[in-house]
């Protein structure tokens, strides 16, 4: 079956970095578009980075300039680089794959990994 695995959350202080990553499995990662949302708590969650196949990016206004979506086909891996991290960006990350980003999310999610910023 299709799986998606995340890595990478954990805590940070402002200012710091961090890279989430996901590894998918069971379904021919090349042909799919791929996004990763976030979920703040008592909020909804939201689209934060995605990439069509053909390679176009779409970042929230939240996170332009400080987070970069990129994938690596050989590893069927999607990755997201977290710049200048606040303490605003703490959530839950979700993998997603499927989807007519930005406007709806895929059917296929990981299990989120949680970022936490703060001093």
């Amino acid at each position: 079956q299709v799986q998606l695995v995340e890595s990478g959350g954990g805590l940070a202080q402002p200012g710091d970095s961090l890279t989430l990553s996901c590894e998918v499995s069971g379904i021919y990662f090349p042909l799919w578009p791929v996004a990763w949302y976030r979920q703040a708590p008592g909020k909804q969650r939201e689209l934060a980075a995605s990439m069509l196949i053909s390679g176009d990016t779409y970042y929230a206004d939240s996170v332009k300039d400080r987070f970069t979506i990129f994938r690596d086909n050989n590893k069927n891996t999607v990755s997201l680089f977290t710049d200048s991290l606040k303490p605003e960006d703490t959530a839950v990350y979700y993998c997603n794959m499927g989807g007519s980003y930005p406007h709806q999310p895929g059917a296929y999610w990981g299990q989120g990994t949680q970022v936490t910023v703060s001093s």
